[in-house]
């Protein structure tokens, strides 16, 4: 339980590097809305600890022909599931909005553009955690 709650912090660190390195990923929180973070944080590591482990098994054979470019589309993939997650829990609970869209989408239409900001939001996010969980290892707690 611990290490979930742990991965979950990394989560909600890394999408907010996200949020304030890509311009088009937005995230609408302040500093006394700090539980909408930790909602999304809490979806993005369920994504992350369920599903995208399911999603890898079943790429294991174009990870071999494509190397790591099946690896940025799992994570782009993610990214784009959390928009379309939290969007459907904004519009079915009234008193939660989350606000988390990349360029304008799950609300606008999905464009090329929504495609980009995405990866380059999943690159960062893959960087970002990757690092924090190397510290993690290393550090003694």
């Amino acid at each position: 339980m611990l290490d979930f709650a742990i991965r979950i912090v990394i989560n909600a660190v890394a999408l907010v590097v996200a949020v304030l390195f890509v311009p088009q990923i937005h995230f609408n929180y302040s500093g006394d809305q700090w539980w909408r973070l930790l909602i999304v944080a809490l979806i993005f590591g369920i994504i992350n600890t369920y599903i995208r482990p399911i999603v890898k098994a079943l790429s294991l054979p174009l990870m071999f022909v494509f190397i790591g470019l099946v690896g940025l589309i799992i994570n782009t993939a993610m990214l784009l599931l959390l928009a379309v997650v939290s969007h459907e829990v904004d519009k079915n609970l009234d008193q939660v909005h989350l606000g988390f869209k990349i360029a304008g989408w799950p609300n606008g239409p999905f464009t090329i553009e929504v495609l980009i900001y995405a990866i380059v939001a999943g690159i960062i996010i893959a960087i970002v955690s990757t690092a924090l969980s190397l510290v993690r290892k290393i550090s003694p707690v």
